[in-house]
């Protein structure tokens, strides 16, 4: 019985999500604040059982752990709880600013060592024995280029001549062109991923929808 009964819930949220092919309409919204307040109870319980409990309140209960692994947790949640008064919201600054200044680290370390130092060093391997099998010496060239001429459309230092406008030198504006193509190319592919992946999407609901209704069917 249960099944049955989340099957149908299942079936009419996808009706309800579908409906917005017509335009905006109640059931929609419905659908979509039942999706983003599950989504939020799903993440405060995660947030929860996996950081609050085992790294705020289990510490205390731990005879071994020092005092800093204690305290500076605690004091940092208690300023940042500090921001929903508005008479000591300057308090939550610091940890506000520490987790600012720890996201930018871990997002500026992903960038360089997971995707432009990984780009470069993929760049030059497309060049080793094994990869020319793969993809051949042209395409290890299309790869470098394309890798140089991105990098240098992100190349935004120009030198100042009297009596001129501000640019950059003629052949860096080339080739950051170039770099322009291949980022529009990679944009393309990227984007061409999402449709393929929405319309699989759609097509399993669809035949959810099909089979849900089979199922009603003398």
């Amino acid at each position: 019985m249960s099944d049955a009964l989340w099957t149908l819930v299942a079936f009419l949220l996808t009706l309800a999500v579908l409906s917005y092919a017509i335009g905006d309409n109640p059931l929609f919204r419905i659908a979509i604040y039942t999706f983003v307040g599950v989504s939020a109870g799903y993440l405060a319980v995660v947030l929860i059982n996996h950081i609050l409990i085992p790294k705020l309140i289990a510490p205390l209960s731990n005879p071994n752990a020092s005092w800093g692994i204690i305290v500076i947790p605690w004091v940092l949640s208690l300023l940042l709880l500090t921001r929903l008064m508005p008479r000591l919201s300057f308090l939550g600054s610091l940890p506000l600013a520490f987790l600012v200044g720890v996201g930018a680290a871990v997002i500026i370390n992903g960038a360089l060592f997971g995707t432009l130092f990984g780009q470069v060093r993929a760049a030059g391997l497309s060049f080793s024995p094994l990869q020319q099998k793969s993809i051949g010496w042209m395409g290890g060239v299309i790869l470098l280029f394309g890798t140089i001429t991105t990098l240098l459309y992100f190349q935004f230092t120009a030198r100042r001549v009297p009596g001129k406008s501000i640019s950059r030198p003629p052949w860096v504006e080339v080739a950051a062109k170039i770099g322009q193509a291949f980022i529009a190319i990679t944009l393309g592919a990227f984007f061409a991923g999402v449709i393929q992946t929405s319309l699989t999407v759609l097509i399993t609901r669809l035949d959810f929808i099909l089979q849900f209704l089979n199922t009603l069917l003398p």
